[in-house]
């Protein structure tokens, strides 16, 4: 008859390839992670005219911005819009740009693949100080390499003052995030330079919407050491 005892050495050297093999392959993916190559995204901001003119001083507090990877949805197409007429038909909405249950994507749920980035500190903007091609540097971070489908700005506050010194009263679309949606890559030894355009423009007397400018939207890219 023949043994068919178990070669309890063999076992065990099989059992520590497998053990030895499944280690290797973990450090392995971890070391893919660690070692993930970077590349440098700096936003800006500016102002095209519209009804700036009307404004003794226009300050914007923006907290962060949300970033759109391969795929992600912004669901905010309808606050973009170049019109410049003044009406907010089909600009006010929150699709996309909230969580089901009314969260705004901070606490880390954000909705259809968005990546939320707040600054380490809030950054004041006067939009009349922006006009004429002057732009304000807002945020400068290092991100994954890849292609962003869109960028939006987290608004906490905009505090109008109208020429005279009357307080001016400046919504936005919906309340939700500015969308601009401009695809921009993010590479290697390369700083990318998002420059994000918006103005408001009257709605009524002392109302005013603050709305993205689709064709100012510039991104510029610039080799580094």
């Amino acid at each position: 008859m023949t043994d068919r005892t178990p070669d309890l050495d063999a076992l065990d050297r099989r059992t520590y390839l497998q053990a030895t093999g499944a280690a290797a392959l973990g450090a392995a993916g971890l070391a893919g992670c660690v070692g993930r190559a970077t590349g440098t995204l700096a936003t800006a901001v500016t102002d095209q005219p519209a009804d700036i003119g009307d404004f003794e001083s226009l300050v914007v507090t923006i907290e962060g911005i949300w970033l759109g990877p391969e795929g992600a949805e912004s669901g905010a197409d309808g606050n973009e819009t170049d019109d410049g007429d003044g009406t907010d038909a089909g600009n006010e909405t929150d699709a996309g740009n909230e969580t089901d249950d009314g969260s705004d994507g901070k606490d880390g749920t954000e909705p259809a693949g968005r990546e939320y980035h707040e600054f380490d500190e809030p950054q004041e903007a006067d939009l009349v100080q922006l006009q004429n091609g002057e732009t304000q540097l807002i945020d400068e971070r290092e991100l994954s390499v890849g292609t962003y489908q869109f960028l939006q700005l987290d608004i906490s506050n905009v505090e109008g003052t109208l020429e005279g010194g009357d307080e001016a009263e400046v919504d936005r679309p919906g309340n939700a995030p500015l969308t601009f949606n401009a695809a921009f890559d993010i590479s290697e030894n390369t700083r990318t330079v998002f420059t994000a355009d918006f103005a408001p423009v009257r709605r009524g007397t002392g109302r005013y919407l603050l709305r993205p400018v689709p064709s100012g939207i510039d991104v510029s890219y610039e080799e580094t050491e």
